[in-house]
């Protein structure tokens, strides 16, 4: 197919003032073992999992087949022809949602573990593999649960009824409707699957990795991975754009994408036809709207209106541009007239007066539905004026491009399958055990109870700034400080710590000490859940600080200091009292401090941190520590150690930001870090790290003599922080 384009400008010279990309999907299992044929990974699934997965798809089959009522295990009732089947329950539509996010989150985890996300993307290849295998064999099981009941049908039984006869129409019925039945059934899984990615799995996974990856999880939220073969006529009609199947139809998908390389080539945009870059531009559905604007360009852009041109050009002398307004014209009348009406012989009806005649003879013998909306379509597809034209020709090479995109992606991701050997028998199983090759995805209820064995722990103190003057001033004025301070700091607090799983280590009238516990095989989230428990006990002593003031009564004033260290604690034993010992102890102490020099200092400043660090002396002058010689400022402040600030970054990805922001002795720019902290239950957190240098300051009278190299850390708790943060997320993801 060759053609020449009619001189209007330099066609290469309008693409080369647009910015064009390309991408080529691919999928890398790294650092996994291969299973026990030497070939490909080893996965086992949860039992009960599989389970859940055969009975939902296998209702989901009989529903879309409209043969519940023949499959049902309970007496069968008549059926009324023309009534809705019913969906499945909600209950075992969530509880297969349920388990599957839950498996999901729990391969998530274990990837964060191990730090390797190829075993996250191991797991879903298998779940999905298990899903498109299981859509054939219980369409299989469905067809015989319905023979073993027409053949009950034509007992003695029922003889002298028409049961036998409805039921080898339906069950008929049902076998030549299986692709569509199959899509249907695939459709609702990948919904299933596209809410959990919304509601819980992406934030998740980009909490843990960050954008690790980000582009091998993109093809799995492909609608076409559902398929068997990538093809289906009314999915691309709703989602993409109906292509010819036909032989003779002359657009059909490898037509188009010649035609679409052609002009690519014409642009010089790509050297040659058959040139890789070819798919690689193909998968950008971006480059249709830079090429053409979807069919609309502005009046100012001549580039773009040069190129669009070109293109309906092109498709009219392919003579595929009525094929093309076809695709679109015949997506109203689908509900209508399909079935019986096959889509592809109604779309080319539409163009084609002998098509038409068949189609009308078929509606004929049908009785009840009328041609009108065909003629009605018919007259727009041949009245169709050249602006719509150039708009639906924008459109096609839009929708064109998206579904070549998620095409390759399907074969991607249906090539990666071949690399997975989903496990069906303990025989295996077990095999691949032994050999230390087996990947394995339990629920929580399935996995084997384990030891626990504390590896790490995180110390939070909670100190109460000038306790003696606020206990002195409640006494003042006739008020109880014991009742005070348990329900404005200790029964709030104490509401949250099974949110977090703290343990309280020691209480004492203007302190508490709480402790997190890291076990092996957990995730390892410890140090950024004691950021959101700090940063909630500072929110919620906020709180009530407000209710305080309105009823005349004193503000509580927290600073907080987090401590990580690496390795379990150690105990001694006080009768049966366990006593814990840790370095974290002592360093959160000294975290949670404040000089009394630095709070009559800094008071009355309006600042957007809460925690400052200074040095009075050289360092040659500290004996070698120089962290006791520090002045600290830490009032509302979450103030944590440079071990925690490092062991946060391993556990959630942190995105880091420079914000201009007033400081002590002038604006600046504050290097920041936000990450989100996945909790229970799909909720999450964010969080925002400030890094601080320590001043060194003059302490005759506080003026500041440099900068130094040593760094501090900062839980932020300003709400303005936070809304500095979101606006530039907002403007670079706008970008």
């Amino acid at each position: 197919m060759s053609f020449s384009f009619l001189q209007r400008g330099s066609l290469p010279e309008h693409a080369r003032q647009l910015v064009l990309t390309s991408e080529w999907p691919s999928l890398a299992l790294e650092g996994l073992v291969t299973g026990i044929d030497n070939v490909r990974h080893d996965v086992f699934l949860s039992p009960k999992f599989v389970e859940t997965a055969r009975q939902h798809i296998f209702k989901l089959i009989a529903r879309h087949g409209s043969v519940e009522d023949l499959v049902a295990d309970e007496r069968p009732t008549v059926r009324t022809p023309g009534r809705p089947q019913q969906a499945p329950r909600q209950s075992e539509t969530a509880e297969f949602k349920r388990q599957l996010t839950e498996l999901h989150l729990t391969s998530l985890n274990r990837a964060k573990i191990e730090s390797n996300v190829s075993l996250d993307l191991l797991f879903r290849l298998a779940t999905l593999k298990f899903q498109r295998t299981e859509l054939l064999h219980q369409f299989a099981q469905v067809l015989d649960r319905c023979r073993a009941r027409l053949k009950l049908y034509e007992g003695p039984r029922h003889s002298g009824t028409n049961r036998p006869l409805e039921t080898r129409e339906r069950l008929a019925a049902f076998q030549i409707n299986k692709k569509t039945i199959l899509r249907r059934a695939g459709q609702d899984l990948f919904v299933i699957l596209r809410e959990a990615e919304k509601e819980s799995l992406g934030r998740t996974r980009r909490s843990l990795f960050g954008d690790t990856a980000a582009a091998s999880y993109e093809l799995f939220l492909n609608r076409l991975v559902f398929l068997e073969d990538g093809q289906d006529n009314l999915l691309n009609a709703e989602h993409y754009v109906m292509l010819g199947t036909y032989d003779r139809d002359r657009d059909r998908f490898q037509t188009m994408r010649e035609i679409a390389a052609q002009f690519l080539k014409s642009l010089e945009v790509v050297p040659d036809m058959d040139d890789p870059l070819v798919d690689g531009m193909l998968n950008v559905p971006e480059n249709a709207h830079e090429l053409m604007a979807g069919g609309t360009p502005d009046d100012s852009s001549k580039a773009q209106k040069a190129i669009l041109n070109a293109w309906v050009e092109l498709l009219e002398r392919e003579n595929v541009m009525a094929s093309v307004i076809a695709s679109y014209e015949v997506v109203p009348l689908l509900a209508q007239y399909s079935p019986p009406i096959n889509p592809q012989q109604l779309k080319n009806a539409l163009i084609s007066r002998d098509e038409r005649k068949r189609v009308e003879t078929l509606l004929e013998e049908h009785g009840k539905l009328s041609p009108s909306n065909l003629h009605a379509a018919v007259k727009k597809v041949e009245g169709c004026r050249p602006a719509e034209r150039g708009k639906l020709a924008g459109r096609f090479f839009a929708d064109l491009t998206r579904y070549h995109r998620d095409l390759r992606r399907m074969e991607t991701v249906v090539g990666a399958m071949e690399n997975v050997n989903v496990l069906a028998t303990d025989r295996f199983r077990e095999l691949s055990a032994v050999n230390n090759t087996l990947y394995e995805f339990l629920l929580t209820e399935e996995q084997k109870p384990t030891e626990e064995k504390v590896v790490h722990h995180v110390v939070l103190k909670a100190d109460i700034r000038e306790s003696t003057t606020l206990t002195r001033t409640l006494l003042e004025k006739g008020l109880n400080p014991a009742s005070y301070f348990s329900l404005n700091f200790y029964d709030p607090i104490n509401k949250l710590l099974p949110k977090y799983e703290a343990k309280k280590v020691f209480i004492e009238g203007d302190a508490l000490i709480l402790a997190l516990f890291e076990n092996d095989g957990e995730p390892a989230l410890g140090v950024a859940q004691t950021c959101v428990l700090a940063k909630e006990i500072i929110q919620v002593v906020t709180a009530y600080n407000e209710l305080s003031l309105e009823a005349g009564l004193p503000s509580l004033e927290l600073g907080i200091g987090i401590s990580y260290q690496d390795s379990a604690p150690m105990y001694l034993m006080d009768g049966n009292k366990k006593i814990m010992i840790s370095k974290a102890l002592n360093e959160s102490d000294r975290l949670s401090s404040c000089s009394k020099g630095m709070r009559r200092l800094l008071e009355d400043r309006e600042l957007l941190f809460n925690v400052f660090s200074f040095k009075t002396v050289d360092d040659e002058d500290t004996g070698g520590n120089p962290d006791e010689f520090l002045w600290r400022y830490n009032i509302g402040g979450i103030h944590i150690n440079a071990a925690a600030f490092q062991k946060l970054c391993s556990e959630i990805s942190l995105q880091a930001f420079d914000v201009q922001v007033p400081m002590i002795w002038n604006k600046t720019a504050v290097r920041v870090y936000a990450g989100m902290v996945p909790l229970s239950q799909g909720s999450f957190h964010q969080i925002v790290i400030r890094e601080g240098r320590v001043a060194h300051v003059d302490a005759r009278d506080f003026s500041l003599k440099q900068i130094t190299d040593s760094y501090y850390y900062e839980v932020c708790t300003h709400p303005k922080i936070y809304k500095a943060i979101e606006s530039v997320m907002n403007l670079a993801a706008v970008r």
